[in-house]
């Protein structure tokens, strides 16, 4: 029996991130080529259906109506799930602490702005610093997946959709109590273009994320779960 696309990322998932040492970068490439091949449809999203759920039994892209996450799996050594925006919506800029994070958009056209930091300092409990732009683009599916390092790569970033739009996500380590997400306001500086002061600010009270189910391919976790996710 043919293995889903979902069935397919996990189990690399699983492989690179479940070892003891750091992924190399030809592992990373791999899971990357994974993820290129996923479509909304591979994780039971369908795109172009406007009310509640589709006639397929699936999640309807275009009747989002706030962010939106799916959740597939999460483990100690990673996390793999979908958000789902309507258009309009920002997600404000945020960091993944030592995380590893693969993003695929899966349809519509999202605007990203991504940092990485220059200096950073720790005072009364607050980040702030100076961070270069890495990323400040708009990207329209399909295109290739990115992937962010915790120095490198854009590690803090936000989104705004301009369309209804998903991205399915894999993170490694997954946010946790003791790593949780830092939110921070940016301040251009003048004098040196492409950079900007980053400063912490507390969970913007208009961010709602709800869940939804869901409702792709069923997926075996071995011993990583108690049963199989349908």
């Amino acid at each position: 029996m043919e293995r889903s696309k979902v069935q397919v990322l996990y189990d690399a998932c699983n492989a690179v991130f479940s070892q003891k040492k750091l992924p190399s970068f030809q592992q990373i490439q791999w899971l990357k080529s994974i993820l290129d091949l996923f479509e909304a449809v591979d994780v039971g999203i369908d795109e172009f259906s406007l009310h509640g759920r589709s006639i397929k039994g699936l999640v309807c892209g275009q009747a989002v109506s706030e962010i939106t996450y799916i959740h597939i799996h999460e483990c100690d050594s990673f996390s793999i799930g979908v958000f789902c925006f309507p258009a309009g919506v920002t997600f404000p800029l945020h960091d993944h602490p030592g995380m590893t994070v693969l993003s695929k958009l899966l349809y519509g056209s999202l605007y990203v702005k991504a940092y990485d930091w220059v200096k950073v300092q720790k005072s009364s409990c607050r980040i702030n610093g100076i961070a270069g732009m890495v990323v400040d683009a708009i990207l329209n599916a399909p295109c290739e997946p990115s992937i962010l390092f915790p120095k490198s790569g854009g590690n803090i970033h936000s989104f705004t959709a301009l369309t209804p739009c998903a991205i399915l996500d894999v993170l490694s380590p997954p946010y946790s109590e003791e790593r949780p997400s830092t939110y921070f306001s940016d301040f251009p500086i003048p004098s040196l273009p492409g950079y900007a002061i980053l400063e912490e600010i507390d969970i913007p009270q208009d961010l709602v994320v709800s869940g939804a189910p869901y409702l792709g391919p069923p997926v075996d976790f071995g011993d990583d779960e108690t049963e199989m996710l349908v």
